[in-house]
């Protein structure tokens, strides 16, 4: 039983992301934000004008957390949220500000970025990153 323990993918995966996490919070920082509000900068900045329920399907995040969140990068004047197509849609778009940060700061995401793939050697950083991402659709 200690061994499948040790096997656990749950346990490991959550151990991984919280390293992988404060990995990123560290280089972040100096920016004023978190890796989860660089997410949910970063998935605006990919595909703006989604309402928050799709956005929180495409963050695999709660729609709770992910309000908390935008009304925080809002009350930074990172994004601005807007009406959508229905009266309680709400649509979210990047800023000047918003867009702004995440110019500057890419510069330390790609440093942290080619920090793991040293770590976990390249070629493994891509087999690794294309099973998160086969995981993540389930």
């Amino acid at each position: 039983m200690k061994r499948e323990l040790e096997d656990c993918l749950v346990l490991n995966t959550r151990m991984a992301a919280r390293a992988v996490t404060r990995r990123y919070d560290r280089k972040l920082r100096p920016f004023g934000l978190t890796a989860a509000q660089f997410s949910i900068l970063a998935t605006i900045a990919r595909k703006p004008d989604r309402s928050i329920t799709e956005m929180a399907r495409a963050l695999a995040m709660d729609r709770t957390t992910l309000s908390r969140n935008l009304d925080l990068l809002e009350t930074k004047g990172l994004i601005v949220r807007r009406g959508g197509e229905t009266p309680n849609s709400r649509l979210c778009v990047l800023a000047d500000a918003g867009a702004s940060l995440i110019h500057s700061l890419m510069p330390e995401w790609r440093k942290a970025q080619a920090e793991l793939r040293v770590l976990l050697d390249g070629e493994t950083f891509d087999d690794l990153l294309t099973a998160l991402k086969r995981l993540a659709a389930l």
